[in-house]
């Protein structure tokens, strides 16, 4: 999917203070602009947001988006505003019809992360029609969109690419990397993707590369051991893992096979990767600020169902194949090593060094000094 951006600095923090928290009319406004603005103030704070999200396999979804879009909202509409959930468990017929559903439950806005962005389109335009403005959350879905949020995905995988090759440092030659990426039918891992080959390109050998299907773990380790089979353990000096999922079933592969000291990349900051991380079998992963990407989600569906502008909002725009000038923002990422775990995810409440350093992991905290 070719999708073309046109970036603005954007302020998030100034974002939220920016957003209007009620619908206003101009007393010079026409008579149907009238009408339409009463109509939107007669809802007022009592508005009903929808909330899809694609996948519970990865922790992020039920942890930090779901619970966060719900506190964005109670918090702009004083408690009243009601968040209807559903998840599509990585079934694009399931989305569809939950979109349906919320249709028939006259939901005021939606918000949507698509499984699959092309084939959720349909159901896009069906909510359109009804009068239900949509919001893209997190991957950019085709079909009428109102608004977009997500992280500059192009730059996810350059600083994927960028942390690869510093691991590799003068031995980026010295044997072959395997490439990890998500899901065909995500338009996020084609940009993961783009950005990665963007950094890697020409200074490593790619020995093999893989688009897994549904970015499921177990297929990310089949596709691993296929990689080690055809390109000889020996020869594998690193892994570009478009997530930390695929991370996990990747580091098992190379575990099986005797291959340990490589880098490997992720993406999303989980648990369990931030311990791979400390203990040293997962290099990296990105930080990706999920309170911040939550709350203008929250704050664009609000505007939406109010009848609001986005102008105070979005000051970007995106294009996807079948819409042109979606208002969006995107929230900067930054790479996650053991060296800086205390300053990103523990700052902002991820998780506690209590969680990451328990158990076993303890003994690695402290020898890499996460006290």
């Amino acid at each position: 999917m070719n999708t073309r951006m046109r970036r603005a600095a954007v302020a998030v923090a100034a974002t939220a203070m920016a957003l209007s928290l009620a619908a206003c009319g101009s007393a010079a406004e026409s008579d149907e602009n009238k009408d339409s603005s009463d109509s939107s103030a007669k809802k007022g704070d009592d508005i009903k947001v929808g909330l899809l999200l694609p996948e519970n396999q990865n922790a992020r979804y039920e942890k930090f988006d779901k619970p966060l879009i719900e506190k964005k909202v109670k918090e702009l509409t004083n408690n009243k505003g009601e968040v209807v959930y559903a998840n599509a468990k990585q079934d694009p017929t399931l989305q569809s019809q939950q979109v349906d559903t919320m249709i028939t439950n006259k939901v005021d806005v939606l918000i949507v992360d698509a499984v699959d962005s092309k084939a959720i389109a349909g159901s896009v335009k069906k909510a359109k029609d009804q009068g239900i403005p949509v919001v893209a959350y997190d991957r950019l879905a085709e079909g009428p969109i109102d608004a977009y949020t997500s992280f500059d995905n192009v730059t996810v995988g350059k600083t994927q690419g960028e942390a690869l090759l510093k691991a590799l440092g003068d031995k980026a030659k010295d044997g072959q990397i395997v490439m990890m990426n998500g899901s065909s039918t995500d338009p996020n891992a084609a940009q993961f993707k783009e950005g990665a080959h963007a950094v890697l390109d020409g200074k490593v050998n790619i020995g093999r590369e893989y688009d897994t299907k549904e970015w499921k773990p177990e297929n990310a380790n089949s596709n691993m051991q296929a990689a080690i089979s055809a390109l000889g353990k020996d020869k594998i000096i690193g892994v570009y893992s478009a997530n930390d999922g695929m991370a996990s079933g990747v580091i098992t592969a190379l575990k099986r096979a005797g291959i340990a000291n490589i880098p490997v990349t992720g993406q999303d900051a989980e648990l369990a990767g931030v311990q791979r991380i400390i203990t040293g079998e997962q290099y990296m992963s990105v930080y990706k600020s999920y309170p911040q990407e939550a709350s203008v989600a929250g704050e664009m569906a609000v505007a939406l169902a109010k009848g609001e502008s986005l102008d105070s909002i979005a000051k970007e725009k995106s294009d996807s194949a079948t819409t042109k000038g979606i208002p969006t923002v995107l929230i900067p990422v930054v790479s996650l090593t053991k060296d800086n775990i205390k300053e990103t995810v523990v700052k902002e409440g991820y998780y506690t060094l209590d969680e990451i350093c328990s158990g076993n992991y303890k003994a690695a905290c402290d020898k890499i000094g996460l006290k």
